[in-house]
């Protein structure tokens, strides 16, 4: 592949974001925000206040007559919906089982909208839940602007899932999905789906944030801090004097250009160290010196760099000038130009959740797929280039997606599995959701560098970032890309993976002598139909394939570099259960024959894929 790391980044952090985002070649919309916001802090009381203005850019051909916004802290109280589907679910995260219910008044989250007007005029709105409801003065248009100003408080629960404070390792504050979010609203309405656990959508937008707190605390998180010199804790230009600091608190300002969320940590114990990469990219680094972190988190310096020069190597390249990795949270989540890990993990645990959260920043953050609806599409894409990154910077593995296959033959072992379709709030049980959403996201790619080559899919990833960055993607997107890129029909891979949990078994049936020729007989046992390569390989160590693409991929995949030359290529219809293929050598010169050597093929029963002579 081209190594872009090597390029000067001309331009490539320059966003020109105008409010007016249409994708022309599909006829989408996207909707566009502008936050500004200042928030103080009480580190006594746990409890905050602020205020928000927020341009709201209505790209949609759709008049909108009310708005939702996201109250996410809402969730941590007794009686919420996260709080019932957490008891009532047959396999609760252990982080969240009941705790949330045995929570008092002053270890709950909340977050209330005090006062809001659109245009200056007050408007209705109703909290239900962790969705404020608001009913519009008058409706915003298509193709306009509108601006919407709010107070708003809120009080930081003891953390239990991704936010909160004073985690087991001691952090103070992980203050994630803490401020009143406006839903998006796009080609399918809006999605205002209260928080039960699971995944989030938002808007792209600039946001302006001022966070006003202690003086002690040492901040990280999303954006570009924009008075560095006044804050000091690291973040200071070199040899620059930091001025001495009037009274008890410090007002951190940040500006974060085309994100869709807003993440800060907060703690004064925090060591903050950075590191320069010579592309311009500054990687910081926030932890808790103790015994279990400072080792550990000092050698992560090598490897966070790293991490983003073979993502964007491989996936495209990143597009801000910073990234962060914050000790907080409850164990890995990704947010804007940072993430919150947990701290106290040997080496290769921690440099792995460091991988696979920053890989987040691919796919949740820049091409931000709606993760309720294709959850597989971000967390299963992070999983197989996490899987890739972690092997090409830490440990090399001949079989870097193994762990990914062996969690998607669990699942359907298990007989627990749900269609990929399924939104993920509504997955019957945790591990149907994460096997599928992790594991299976992960085989979708790697089977597909089966169905039409390694080197085109990969291609096609790197098509896929350049086509569909900042534009929200959704699985008809990706498919179409690797269509274009290979020439083939993939729409059936799309409706028989993601759609069904019908599964792939094909076996070697028979093997026959005919005379000076050999018959082989295939079989389809499974449901799901799939291309075969098959290896012959000959007693004198030679090694030949017989490629069997399926009628409905209108084409063939290229011979792939380090393959057996091919001798024979026939069609198989999807509905002839059995395919029968005569070779062109005596059977007593075969060693083996085998479906599939490379194992991409997600095949439930290989025992039967080899016939060994």
């Amino acid at each position: 592949m081209l190594n872009v790391m090597n390029k000067p980044l001309l331009g490539l952090f320059l966003f020109v974001f105008t409010g007016s985002s249409v994708i022309a070649q599909t006829g989408r919309f996207q909707q566009a925000v502008d936050y500004k916001m200042e928030v103080e802090m009480n580190v006594s009381s746990n409890q905050y206040s602020g205020t928000q203005v927020l341009k709201y850019y209505n790209n949609s051909p759709d008049t909108l007559y009310k708005v939702f916004y996201h109250l996410y802290y809402n969730a941590f109280q007794p009686g919420s919906m996260m709080d019932e589907r957490s008891r009532s679910i047959s396999d609760p995260d252990r982080r969240v089982g009941d705790r949330i219910n045995s929570l008092k008044p002053d270890e709950i989250g909340y977050l209330h909208v005090n006062e809001l007007t659109m245009g200056g005029v007050s408007v209705d709105f109703e909290e239900v839940g962790t969705i404020l409801e608001v009913t519009l003065p008058k409706p915003i248009l298509p193709n306009s602007e509108t601006e919407f100003k709010m107070s708003f408080m809120g009080q930081v629960p003891i953390q239990i899932r991704r936010s909160g404070r004073d985690s087991e390792e001691g952090v103070r504050y992980s203050m994630s999905q803490w401020y009143p979010k406006m839903a998006n609203y796009d080609e399918q309405g809006w999605h205002s789906n209260p928080y039960v656990g699971r995944e989030f959508y938002g808007i792209w937008g600039d946001f302006d944030v001022k966070i006003t707190i202690d003086k002690n605390y040492t901040i990280g998180g999303t954006g570009y801090l924009q008075n560095p010199n006044e804050i000091g804790h690291g973040y200071e230009d070199e040899g620059v004097t930091v001025p001495k600091v009037s009274g008890e608190t410090l007002t951190w300002h940040f500006k974060a250009p085309m994100v869709h969320d807003f993440m800060w940590a907060a703690d004064p114990k925090y060591r903050h160290e950075k590191v320069e990469m010579e592309n311009g990219i500054t990687v910081h680094h926030l932890f808790i010196p103790s015994e279990e972190t400072t080792e550990n988190w000092e050698k992560l310096k090598e490897y966070t760099p790293k991490a983003i020069n073979f993502l964007s190597e491989n996936f495209g390249q990143y597009p801000y000038k910073q990234f962060s990795v914050i000790q907080g949270g409850d164990g890995g989540m990704e947010y804007a130009m940072s993430t919150l890990v947990t701290g106290g993990r040997n080496l290769r645990g921690l440099v792995g959740v460091m991988a696979h959260e920053l890989a987040h920043s691919w796919f949740h953050g820049v091409l931000a797929t709606n993760e309720s609806l294709y959850p597989w599409m971000d967390e299963g894409f992070t999983s197989y280039a996490s899987s890739l990154t972690m092997s090409e910077i830490f440990s090399p593995s001949k079989t870097p997606l193994a762990g990914s296959y062996s969690g998607y033959y669990r699942l359907v072992k298990s007989g627990k599995e749900e269609p990929m379709s399924t939104h993920s709030d509504h997955y019957h049980t945790n591990s149907a959701y994460s096997s599928a959403a992790y594991s299976k996201g992960a085989v979708f790619l790697e089977q597909m560098g089966y169905i039409i080559g390694a080197d085109v899919r990969d291609r096609g990833m790197l098509r896929y970032w350049d086509t569909w960055k900042f534009k929200h993607p959704n699985v008809n997107d990706l498919i179409r890309v690797m269509e274009k890129e290979s020439g083939l029909e993939l729409d059936w891979y799309k409706e028989y993976f993601v759609y069904t949990t019908k599964t792939i078994n094909y076996g070697i049936k028979e093997v026959n002598p005919q005379g000076n020729k050999t018959d082989i007989i295939l079989e389809r046992i499974g449901l799901m139909p799939m291309p075969i390569d098959l290896v012959v390989t000959y007693k004198d160590g030679s090694q030949e394939m017989i490629y069997l693409p399926l009628v409905i991929m209108r084409g063939e995949k290229l011979p792939e570099e380090g393959a057996p030359k091919r001798i024979l290529t026939e069609d198989w219809p999807w509905t002839n259960t059995t395919k029968k293929i005569t070779l062109d050598r005596k059977m007593d010169e075969i060693k083996s024959v085998e479906i599939d050597p490379s194992k991409r093929l997600a095949d439930l029963e290989q025992e039967n894929n080899i016939v060994e002579f």
